[in-house]
């Protein structure tokens, strides 16, 4: 008896689903936090529409520019709740241990970041996590003003023994207070730092720094940098 082919608009179903389940579930998250995500996301709907509309009457084709609309007016609304999303699950784990590597998570390809912190503090909990791009090595601290600073010169400082004064050592503070750069911008601060390193220098540079060895407290207990990271590609459904 000959076998029946799978219908391949059945079998496309399920990823379909997830991917509207998977939707759905960073909307609850983000409206939870921030009700006032399904107003910007109506608002941000309504206003491109509008602009599609007086983009029509002035070519003449107010219906048909309105309708091609629609489509883009949908995606503008998924930025916006990708966006809101992101901001709203920085701050679910502002605050906790681990916050700051897990806002290097976040980062675009180039990057060597490390899972755990490269330097703690045992008695305040004080952390910094490391990360090696084209800007150089880029050190993200975690802990209040100027306590953590001590911490992360004396971090620098061993980096520029192993690796020179040729490699730039860049110093970022993350946290809300001032003279801190918050969770949600840190990514965006390290892209903004110019390269100064090639892509084969910066392999080099986090295989040596690796290389360093040495036993590390663990990180304490809070959040997981890589688990807890905000996910930018959930709610574009890929």
């Amino acid at each position: 008896m000959a076998r029946s082919k799978p219908d391949s608009s059945s079998a496309s179903a399920p990823k379909k689903q997830g991917r509207l389940a998977q939707l759905r579930a960073v909307f609850r998250m983000t409206r939870k936090a921030d009700p006032a995500v399904v107003w910007w996301m109506l608002l941000t709907i309504l206003a491109t529409l509008l602009i599609g509309f007086g983009l029509g009457t002035l070519f003449e084709h107010p219906v048909y520019l309105t309708i091609l609309s629609v489509p883009v007016a949908f995606l503008v609304a998924m930025v916006v709740l990708a966006r809101r999303a992101e901001k709203a699950a920085f701050a679910q784990i502002e605050g906790q241990p681990g916050s700051a590597g897990a806002a290097l998570g976040n980062l675009r390809r180039g990057w060597n970041v490390e899972k755990e912190p490269v330097a703690i503090d045992p008695r305040t909990q004080d952390l910094v996590f490391r990360a090696v791009g084209r800007p150089g090595v880029v050190l993200v601290t975690e802990g209040p003003l100027p306590r953590v600073t001590r911490l992360a010169e004396k971090e620098r400082k061993r980096i520029a023994r192993v690796l020179g004064q040729d490699i730039p050592v860049t110093v970022v503070h993350a946290g809300p207070g001032e003279g801190q750069v918050p969770l949600s911008k840190i990514a965006t601060r390290l892209a903004r730092l110019r390269p100064a390193l090639s892509k084969s220098e910066v392999s080099e540079v986090a295989r040596r720094l690796r290389a360093l060895g040495g036993t590390r407290p663990p990180i304490p207990k809070g959040v997981d940098p890589m688990r807890l990271r905000p996910d930018r590609r959930a709610p574009r459904g890929r």
